[in-house]
């Protein structure tokens, strides 16, 4: 995909595509990052929010019993 900086005053833009916002959850403010090959641009996640890892962590930690979960393995849904 390519894209073109704009003018902005004496600054330069660049127009992101609507489906890339949307699908990269990008807000107004956006994190940039200088790599050997370019510039990443990433959205602004806050630092509270927990990674999957750390979600999948938490979850082993707790206490809940997931044995009905064991029912919805053979339920055949995969079949159809």
């Amino acid at each position: 995909m390519q894209a073109k900086l704009i003018d902005i005053g004496n600054s330069k833009g660049l127009r992101i595509p609507k489906n890339l916002i949307n699908k990269y959850y990008l807000q107004t403010q956006l994190n940039l990052e200088e790599k050997a090959d370019g510039i990443l641009i990433r959205a602004d996640v806050p630092v509270n929010k927990l990674s999957w890892a750390d979600t999948y962590r938490d979850m082993g930690k707790s206490k809940e019993d997931w044995s009905d979960w064991d029912s919805v393995v053979d339920d055949g849904f995969e079949l159809e």
